[in-house]
């Protein structure tokens, strides 16, 4: 199974959608949500999940990131998607 362009239309809106809530916001309180869109399955080569575009390192960190981190995740994932990074992470 590969990525299919859904799956990057899928990561795209969750990000904006993250964004346009101040969740990338590096002044909020908030928790930065998972990238998660509940399609947890290995890409064929088993380097990422084709749903969120997370590594298994990165899927392993997240519960103990912290904002910085968890932003610095979803930055990398969205490049990894090939998916343009929202106002609030292209910093």
């Amino acid at each position: 199974m590969s990525v299919t362009p859904s799956a990057t239309e899928s990561i795209a809106a969750r990000a904006q959608l993250m964004s346009d809530g101040g969740y990338f916001d590096l002044n909020s309180d908030e928790v930065v949500p998972s990238p998660c869109i509940s399609v947890c399955r290995l890409t064929d080569d088993r380097t990422r999940c084709a749903g969120c575009f997370r590594t298994i390192d990165e899927i392993r960190a997240w519960s103990a990131a912290d904002s910085a981190q968890r932003r610095a995740i979803w930055v990398t994932l969205l490049q990894r998607a090939g998916v343009p990074l929202p106002a609030a992470l292209d910093r």
